[in-house]
């Protein structure tokens, strides 16, 4: 039987005044489909992120994932779904340890009522015990097991691209977005990021669509490629028809192929 497409968009378009930053972009990724969302810089990939998550407005066209209608619901009825997603700027509690960075990502699956928070239940300590069980091993899953107690501003900065990584999974997603997770990695980090990428992928069974300007990363990782340019779809394929595309090489260079 063909596989049924997780995520479905629809002749997306989102406006802010007289600009169209994303004009009627259609695409679907299947399950366990590992993507890749690229394009020069304003070309509106970030805004498309954000509209997938809640964060701006849709101003046409569609969003589905797993049948369920997403279009300008909120970001937490989304993260309901099996949406989740990191940021281009890292944004980590500095002050608060990696662990309670993580523990707070968990509060939307808390079952415990104010009450039994108030009076430190047994429900309480019990489901406090989960949620820091599940917190130490999404953080062994990025390779951060020995980093619980840290603070998350100590990290460098790879360490904290995987703690926003390990945050994420802690909303147990089937769809994970990743905007732009190896921007200011050296080459040694890109490499681990990728084969982190990958067997996240394959070990948790996860659909993953990326943002990322290192093209290197995106042609050796992804089995599909979407390229936008003034907010528009303008190339759809796997990395090889990706690379010889003549309105792709038109939109980074300027110029035709010689």
């Amino acid at each position: 039987m063909p596989t049924t497409a997780e995520l479905m968009v629809n002749d997306l378009s989102v406006q802010f005044g007289g600009l169209k930053a994303v004009n009627e972009v259609s695409f679907s990724l299947e399950p366990q489909t590992l993507a890749g969302l690229i394009g020069p810089n304003g070309a509106g990939k970030t805004t498309i992120f954000n509209a997938l998550t809640g964060l701006c407005p849709v101003t046409g066209g569609e969003i589905s994932f797993n049948d369920n209608k997403l279009t300008n619901q909120p970001p937490h009825t989304i993260a309901r779904c099996g949406i989740a997603r990191t940021f281009q700027n890292i944004r980590l509690f500095n002050n608060l340890s990696v662990l309670d960075n993580l523990r707070i990502a968990y509060h939307k699956n808390r079952r415990y009522s104010l009450l039994c928070g108030l009076f430190r239940s047994p429900r309480f300590h019990r489901e406090e015990a989960e949620i820091t069980a599940r917190a130490k091993e999404a953080l062994d899953l990025v390779g951060l097991a020995d980093k619980a107690e840290h603070l998350a501003g100590s990290l460098p900065y790879g360490e904290q691209r995987r703690v926003e990584i390990a945050r994420a999974l802690m909303l147990n997603p089937q769809l994970l977005l990743l905007d732009e997770p190896a921007a200011g990695m050296n080459p040694h980090e890109t490499q681990t990021l990728l084969e982190l990428i990958r067997q996240l992928r394959d070990n948790l069974k996860l659909t993953i669509l990326l943002i990322e300007h290192d093209m290197k990363l995106v042609m050796n990782l992804c089995e599909r490629i979407f390229v936008l340019d003034y907010g528009h779809l303008i190339a759809t394929g796997d990395p090889r028809s990706i690379q010889s595309d003549r309105r792709v090489v038109e939109a980074y260079l300027g110029g035709s192929r010689p």
